[in-house]
């Protein structure tokens, strides 16, 4: 299990300040596509004044149909591995940077509890991917500890994160 740090309002709010800086700098607009987190990257996002000079969209895809139809998730992939895989969160990422011409995008999906969580996959495990146009798409799991929120804060931070680094990249 990652270490449970759970972050702050503030500390989420820098890190979208992260992203946002590192946006103006790039010149280019970012998307994201979420599940487990029902929307609150985009949330923290764009709680910022001045998002919408970099803030291209965000799409929440709960359901296998949304994934679907929204971010081009192949129904086999989700049919094979599930909303909760690799593969799904990078056809996600993919789906969200063709689909929403923005730069760079992030997507996550997982089982932020307190059920819904296996053996092979339990409460906590969340699969976070990135991708900058032109480039690839790459993703990382995580196994959260906490509450529901506690996954779901933690989740937003890492993502955001992420999505600074692959800015800065």
């Amino acid at each position: 299990m990652d270490a449970a740090v759970i972050p702050s309002d503030a500390e989420l709010m820098a890190l979208a300040g992260e992203v946002a800086a590192a946006a103006i700098e790039r010149r280019v607009m970012v998307a994201t596509a979420e599940s487990c987190t029902g929307g609150w990257i985009a949330k923290t996002l764009t709680d910022l004044a001045g998002s919408s000079a970099w803030f291209e969209a965000g799409v929440v895809t709960y359901s296998y149909s949304a994934k679907e139809a929204l971010l081009g998730v192949n129904p086999r992939t989700l049919e094979r591995t599930g909303a909760v895989s690799e593969e799904t969160v990078l056809e996600m990422v993919s789906g969200a940077l063709a689909r929403y011409g923005a730069g760079v995008a992030v997507a996550v999906t997982g089982i932020a509890g307190p059920s819904g969580g296996t053996p092979d996959k339990p409460v906590g495990t969340v699969w976070i991917g990135w991708k900058r146009r032109g480039g690839y798409a790459h993703a990382q799991v995580h196994h959260f500890d906490g509450d529901r929120e506690a996954v779901r804060r933690q989740t937003v931070a890492a993502a955001l994160a992420g999505m600074t680094a692959e800015l800065k990249a």
